[in-house]
């Protein structure tokens, strides 16, 4: 991939949420554009580009706003990131995090990061009761039905999705608590459903409008650029 077509790139998971221990990975997130002309032939570009040396995964810029107005919450935290893990900053990426506010809705959002956290306690179970995991991959689960659980309600709440947790450490040492009781997670799930039940500051529906206007400057952008180079 042309590295001009990278709008938006940063460093994401353990290490933006404070949580990195000496083996972790370095995950990278990004968005990318296709020439505009691609978009126009009988065959579909990728929309995704996923590799494992390094550990990077970019979505095409349409995909991307999709996954965004769903409040997908890998997606989503790109444009949240603190500053200094941003490693591909264009102004059409600039203008992305401009427009982060419009991608949130407080259905959205209650059923991305509780469903995700859920999904996170069914692993924690089934692996504990199987037996088939070590404890340090137990653990990370845990951590991370934790980190959502507490970025969600913090979202629904403040309408800020706040990547770095607070306190990482109190997040590591109760990972290691549920991993070792996994039932003690149910009432921390059934706390976030009371607060997501609470009227919070996000509207009800996102509003595509803002993405749909950033996504069409993004295409007129790259058609030029593809006619500048024949």
């Amino acid at each position: 991939m042309d590295s001009r077509n990278v709008l938006l790139s940063g460093v994401v998971g353990s290490t933006a949420y404070g949580l990195a221990g000496p083996g972790s990975d370095v995950d990278r997130l990004g968005v990318f554009a296709v020439r505009t002309e691609q978009l126009h032939g009988l065959g579909r570009p990728p929309e995704s580009l996923v590799t494992t040396a390094p550990d990077r995964t970019l979505h095409e810029a349409a995909k991307w706003c999709r996954l965004a107005l769903t409040s997908n919450p890998t997606a989503s935290e790109l444009v949240w990131l603190p500053g200094e893990l941003y490693e591909v900053r264009t102004p059409l990426g600039e203008e992305l995090i401009g427009i982060r506010g419009c991608f949130a809705s407080a259905a959205a959002v209650r059923g991305a990061y509780l469903g995700y956290a859920a999904q996170q306690f069914r692993k924690l179970c089934h692996k504990r009761e199987a037996g088939t995991a070590p404890s340090a991959r137990l653990a990370k689960h845990a951590r991370h039905l934790v980190r959502l659980l507490e970025q969600g309600v913090t979202l629904h709440r403040t309408g800020e999705l706040r990547v770095r947790l607070q306190d990482p450490d109190r997040v590591r040492e109760l990972g290691e608590r549920l991993a070792e009781r996994p039932d003690r997670a149910e009432s921390l799930l059934a706390a976030a459903e009371e607060q997501f039940a609470r009227p919070g500051v996000l509207p009800q529906e996102p509003d595509p409008a803002p993405a749909e206007a950033w996504l069409r400057r993004v295409r007129r952008a790259h058609w030029t650029a593809a006619e500048e180079s024949e």
